[in-house]
Order: C-alpha cells, then structure tokens, then sequence
C-alpha cells in the first residue's frame, strides 16, 4: 500500500503525537508498505525532503508560527500530488490543515482514515482563542469528511464531546510503544548522569515542563512522600526549557522545584537507550496528567514495559494503561494529596503491581500495532473501491 501520512510536526520535533506516528510509519515500511510524511519544517535547518528509516519525509515551508500550529500556504499542492499517489490518505489530529487535506482526499476518491490524538486546549488570548476556534472547526470538517476514526481507547471517545458524536465510524487501536534494550554500559551512564546512590527511592516522570501534565501537583505531593521517604527523588526526564507556549508556568514551578533541592533533578531528553535504563532505575513513574490533551500516555506503556509500575491521573484514557495491566494505582487529578497517597502505596508494596511484562511487550509492539491499522486501511480501500 502507498500511505500518505499528515501531521504538523514530526521527528526530530518530539512529543507523544511525533513518537506514534513515527513508530507507525516505521512499522509499515517494515511491513512492505510505503510510507510517505506531509508535515512542516518548523525549523529552516530540517530539510524540504529526506529518507527516514525508509520513511520518506516532505516538509513545506512555514511562513508563520500561530500558537502552536504553523502556516504553510504551498502545502495544499504538496497534499494534492501526493494524494494523487497514495492508496490512503492518514490523517494525525490535532491538525489545522487536515479539514482541506481531508477534502482534496474526497474529491480525489481517495478513502480519508483520521487518528485523533487529544483535545487541543490552548491558553488564554487573542491569538490563542482564535487557534482553537479555528482548530475546533478544523476537527469538525476532518471528522465529517473521514472514512474512519482511530482512537486509543473507547473510554476517551466517549467522553470526548466531538468524538462522541462520531462513535458509529471510531474504532480503537493502542498507541505503539518500543523501547531499546539497554546495555550495562546504558544503564552505568544514567546512573552517572542521575547521580543516583542505592538507598534513594527513585520517583520517575517523562514529560514536557507543561501545565497540562501536572507537574505542580507532583511537586507539591513531594512533601508528603519526604515524610514518609526522606530519601525520595523524583527524576524528570524531557525537555523543562524553553517549551513552546510554557515559559509562564515553567517560571511560576521554578522556585518551588529549587527548593526540592537534590530531591527533584531534570534529565532533559535522553537517547532512547538511556531511557530504557531510566525506566528500570525508577521504582515507579507518574503521569499526573489534569485535562484531555493527554488522551493515553505512551510513557505509561514504556514504563510497564520495563517493569516499572505506574501512578496515574484518572482521567479518561489516561487510566486504561493501569487498568489494562494492572500495573500501577489511578489516583483523583489535580490532587496532591492524592497522588502522594497512590505514590507511597506503591513504595510501600511494590511486589503488588507487577504485571504480565512480556504481554505489556507484545500488546503494544508497533508491529501488532501495524497490523491493525493494516486491517482498517485494507478495509476502506476495498469498501472504497466497490462504491465507485
């Protein structure tokens, strides 16, 4: 099959949207299907065109960054000749671009199949108000004008106020997760870089330094969990400098995080095989996510992949990965108290949420993950042949 595949951003941009859809793309051209990625050079030092993992990529010029989206007036002729080549258009939302895209695929009689992510919710202001207007119109267009809808789990659909109304044409297909096998020299090197001695109990937690991750309520639960565990650490891997629509809230949680001390110490992004260290060094990792950006948490999966149980908000979405496996505790969002509760229960006992590794493993590999999305294309493509 020829997949055409958009999205705003992707690789080396890096967010939990990227990291799907790269694992995806990947798994398909291992598959024998091609795959081609329509996205935005966001930055001018990416190049125009480029060969990834046997993935072709093609990233229209950017004439302006709006909020969090971009403005590229020449990707609607990249999008029409691709969508000339492909079999199937794959649409990745959230997605300014993916209403006209959705609709040169129709008219084209190309059959749309569209991923929905999360909800986009942006901050206050002018310009920001007006991004999520026109995203929110966006969504409805592209939502009208799909095949199929793909979403991770049937718990954050339904609760979702547009998905819900789409619940005829969505099926769910887990986010893929893969992680490197670390070797002993990984695993020395993030101990290095953590500085991390054999009497602390290691707190982990991946995310960008964003509101809508909970960050706070992490910080503040820690003086719960200090009381408890003096020598309780929390780990913070991903980026915490300089996000995108972020400065404000990473500079109101600096002060309270300087004074954690030793007690809290930022990582940044590490490479993949220092993170599948990281993930066995913590004795359980947290996901305080508070609103429906956060839809799954690929990092949820990563984590029991590596043994590694789970405290998570229960939100929509967010809490199956726990409830799946069992791995972990789901605790009230936009709590602290909480989540030092559902923390020390599990260094308390955490011989009580050790789940099934290997079945985490194999449920959730991108090529099972491939395979679905394989079905669905095969699917829509036949349907849409015999209507013609």
């Amino acid at each position: 099959m020829r997949i055409l595949t958009t999205l705003t951003y992707y690789r080396p941009h890096y967010s939990g949207l990227t990291i799907y859809a790269e694992r995806l793309a990947r798994a398909l051209v291992e598959r024998g299907h091609q795959v081609t990625i329509l996205t935005s050079r966001y930055d001018l030092s990416l190049p125009a065109r480029e060969i990834r993992d046997g993935v072709q990529v093609i990233r229209p010029h950017v004439l302006a960054h709006v909020s969090k989206g971009v403005l590229m007036p020449t990707l609607v002729y990249w999008a029409f000749v691709n969508i000339l080549r492909a079999d199937i258009i794959h649409l990745h939302l959230p997605q300014l671009d993916a209403a006209y895209i959705a609709l040169i695929g129709r008219l084209l009689k190309k059959p749309v199949l569209l991923t929905y992510h999360c909800d986009l919710l942006l901050p206050s202001g002018f310009i920001h108000s007006l991004a999520n207007q026109v995203s929110h119109l966006a969504n409805e267009v592209s939502f009208r004008l799909a095949h199929q809808v793909v979403v991770n789990t049937m718990d954050y659909a339904e609760d979702s106020p547009i998905l819900r109304r789409y619940l005829s044409k969505t099926c769910a297909i887990p986010t893929p997760v893969a992680l490197e096998i670390p070797t002993a020299a990984d695993e020395e090197a993030l101990k290095l870089k953590a500085r991390i001695e054999p009497e602390q109990r290691i707190i982990g937690m991946v995310a960008r330094l964003a509101a809508e991750k909970g960050v706070e309520y992490l910080v503040q639960a820690m003086s719960e969990i200090l009381q408890k565990y003096p020598t309780a650490r929390v780990l913070h891997v991903g980026q915490y400098q300089n996000v995108m629509g972020e400065e404000g809230y990473a500079n109101r949680l600096q002060p309270v995080i300087q004074a954690l001390g030793e007690h809290w110490t930022f990582l940044g992004i590490l490479p993949p095989a220092e993170l599948a260290a990281f993930y066995r060094q913590c004795e359980l990792t947290v996901l305080p996510s508070t609103n429906s950006t956060e839809s799954f948490g690929i990092v949820q999966v990563e984590s029991m992949s590596s043994g590694t149980p789970v405290v998570a908000s229960d939100i929509p979405g967010v809490r199956q990965p726990v409830k799946m496996t069992g791995m972990g505790v789901v605790v009230t969002p936009a709590n602290a108290h909480a989540l030092a509760q559902g923390i020390n229960a599990v260094l308390d006992h955490p011989e009580r949420y050790h789940g099934d590794v290997d079945a985490v493993k194999d449920r959730f590999s991108p090529h099972h993950i491939a395979e679905q999305y394989e079905a669905v294309f095969r699917q829509l493509i036949h349907s849409n042949r015999v209507s013609r």
